[in-house]
């Protein structure tokens, strides 16, 4: 598993695309749905389909670690919706936690880490 994150439009699916030889075919865009075509190699915006199970009240990290060998041979890109102000909803407070919890439990599992900023990514695992 590749794992590729940053803040929003940082150019992390060009980092992609460019560094992995990616097409947009090959690029599955999460919204509320996780379950994606398996003939995807890249998994785009997760953090979408994180709030859905979030809403639904299931723990993201356990559902990861369950499709732990579905997601072994993807490139996962993420938005970084750690930093900044904490929201004041709850239902968003608890997507920003999970999101980061599972960004710990991706780059633990991953074989590479990067972090796209302003375009230009740096491998940090």
């Amino acid at each position: 598993m590749i794992l590729i994150f940053g803040g929003a439009y940082q150019g992390k699916l060009d980092f992609a695309k460019k560094k992995f030889g990616v097409t947009d075919r090959q690029v599955f865009t999460c919204t509320e749905d996780f379950e994606a075509d398996q003939e995807a190699k890249v998994l785009c915006n997760l953090e979408q389909a994180f709030l859905h199970l979030v809403k639904q009240n299931v723990n993201v990290t356990d559902m990861l670690a369950a499709r732990r060998d579905d997601l072994k041979d993807k490139i996962i890109i993420i938005d970084d919706i750690s930093q900044g102000v904490v929201p004041m909803d709850k239902t968003l407070r608890a997507w920003r936690e999970a999101t980061g919890r599972a960004m710990l439990y991706l780059s633990e599992e991953a074989d590479e880490v990067y972090r796209v900023f302003c375009g230009i990514g740096q491998k940090i695992k």
